[in-house]
């Protein structure tokens, strides 16, 4: 398997699979009116659920779109809340949320999040309200919106620039995950800039470092002591001569 962008920053966690990175080539072109009409129409017309697109007087338009989180590393939440569960994340932030000192934890690998989003809202008003809705109060730079697809039994991945809108590569795609779907990971796109990260975060960071490094330790002594093992074995098994 092979990481990228991360450098040794990757052993603060398993190293997420990234099959490919060369963009997907599906046609954006600029629709009229007419069109998006009719596109709206095909889209409502393929799905099975009630998360339709509505088109607006003023010819924008408004729909859904699934996001799923992808993080490896720990968030921050305010320290006088509770880390919020899926359930608490449907509901919405709650007050009092401001506060300086800060707590980390991981969030589930599942968790999913379908956010009603206008045409012209960008990737990174996307990624600000997924980071409000379970109360993230890092930095909204240190992550990323990717549209990922799978195509002739390969997967795409694609980093979506902070000016893209999420809705209308969704209605260009149609509702198949397969032919598109959003992801939401950490904006690793080269060397890790450190001073981003809180005094608590940097200090979390050095204590699972130091658990891999002592795990990676483990399992090399335990490696060489098996080898030494089954040698010792084979010498007293060998006839003397």
């Amino acid at each position: 398997m092979h990481c990228r962008g991360m450098g040794s920053v990757r052993a603060l966690s398993p190293c997420l699979p990234i099959f490919q990175d060369e963009p997907v080539e599906w046609e954006t072109p600029d629709l009229s009116q007419a069109e998006i009409e009719q596109k709206i129409k095909e889209y409502n017309g393929q799905i099975n659920s009630n998360l339709f697109m509505s088109l607006n007087k003023d010819g924008s338009y408004t729909g859904f779109i699934k996001v799923q989180l992808k993080l490896v590393r720990p968030v921050s939440v305010p320290s006088s809340k509770k880390p919020p569960s899926l359930q608490d994340a449907r509901r919405g932030p709650g007050r009092g949320t401001a506060v300086k000192r800060r707590t980390s934890f991981y969030l589930p690998k599942d968790a999913v999040k379908h956010l009603h989003v206008l045409s012209r809202t960008r990737a990174r008003e996307v990624i600000e309200a997924l980071l409000r809705k379970f109360l993230v109060v890092d930095d909204p730079r240190k992550f990323a919106l990717f549209e990922r697809a799978e195509r002739h039994g390969q997967v795409y991945l694609r980093k979506l620039s902070d000016d893209e809108q999420p809705l209308r590569l969704r209605l260009l795609a149609g509702p198949s995950e397969k032919a598109l779907s959003f992801v939401l990971k950490e904006n690793d796109s080269g060397e890790v800039n450190w001073d981003a990260f809180s005094m608590p975060e940097l200090h979390n960071f050095l204590r699972i470092l130091q658990r891999e490094e002592e795990e990676h330790l483990r399992q090399i002594l335990q490696k060489y002591s098996y080898c030494r093992q089954k040698i010792q074995e084979a010498l007293h098994a060998c006839p003397l001569g």
